[in-house]
């Protein structure tokens, strides 16, 4: 693999730093991701508990961005709305609402994807009211997703790993929607069309750490987003500081709060 000269501007827009696979060597992490050009990692909550160690993590070091939300397959109303309150009381220290969305590959039954959708559309209305991004997970329900979004006025949203087909994809590009390709691409037939279909100022990068790297059995880091950017420009044919450059730029835009 070639080395940049000098490191990109990267942005990792999502990531779970809070794993127990970062336990061990979370500052070495930190200092890689930084050392390749990255500029903030969007660390993302699936429960409440996490939302706190993230603030905390946040507090420690600069670079991690905190995001709160319920993750889809946590089907619970009173967890969402522990998670809304924790949203308001930390809206000035959060980043972006996340991960939310829905999982038609998990959640199959009518009325627990019924309950799914609903803790979404609460989330939505959240973000449009505290001015927040929606960082969002589309497991299997990519249309789905995007039609619920688009129908509740989501305004400010980034669909990561989006695993949908490209015309669903055309639906969200149409409401202004962002999409972020992690590193799998490398291994990814799916995300490689995706990248084709999407043009280059709705893409940001993003790694999905600890999983979602270039190697199925490895642990995915931060760093690795410069392989999602390698690839972009194969694909798109431009140079690779053209692709750093948009996509941080286009995080910019959709994540004001983590360049603050």
């Amino acid at each position: 693999m070639h080395h940049a000269p000098s490191p990109l501007p990267l942005f990792d827009a999502h990531a779970h730093l809070y794993a127990e696979a970062f336990n061990d060597d979370l500052e070495d992490v930190v200092e890689r991701a930084a050392a390749r050009g990255v500029q903030a990692v969007l660390t993302v909550s699936e429960t409440v508990d996490e939302a706190h160690r993230i603030l905390a993590l946040a507090e420690r070091y600069p670079l991690i961005k905190p995001c709160a939300g319920l993750y889809p397959t946590i089907l619970d109303r009173a967890a969402a709305a522990e998670m809304l309150a924790f949203i308001r009381e930390h809206r000035e220290r959060l980043v972006a609402i996340g991960e939310v969305g829905l999982d038609y590959w998990k959640v199959q039954d009518a009325a627990d994807r019924e309950l799914q959708r609903d803790i979404l559309a609460q989330h939505i209305t959240l973000a449009l009211e505290l001015d927040l991004p929606l960082n969002v997970h589309s497991r299997s329900a990519g249309r789905h997703t995007i039609a619920w979004l688009r129908e509740h006025g989501a305004q400010r949203v980034l669909m990561h790993a989006f695993d949908g087909k490209a015309s669903a994809a055309k639906l969200g590009l149409e409401a202004g929607y962002y999409f972020s390709i992690p590193p799998s691409i490398v291994r990814s037939p799916q995300k490689q069309k995706l990248v084709q279909h999407v043009p280059l100022d709705h893409l940001l990068l993003e790694s999905d750490s600890p999983v979602l790297g270039p190697d199925k059995e490895q642990r995915n880091e931060p760093q690795n987003v410069w392989l999602s950017c390698l690839h972009i420009a194969a694909i798109k044919d431009v140079p690779v500081e053209e692709v750093a450059a948009i996509t941080t730029a286009n995080a910019q835009r959709l994540f004001p709060r983590a360049f603050a």
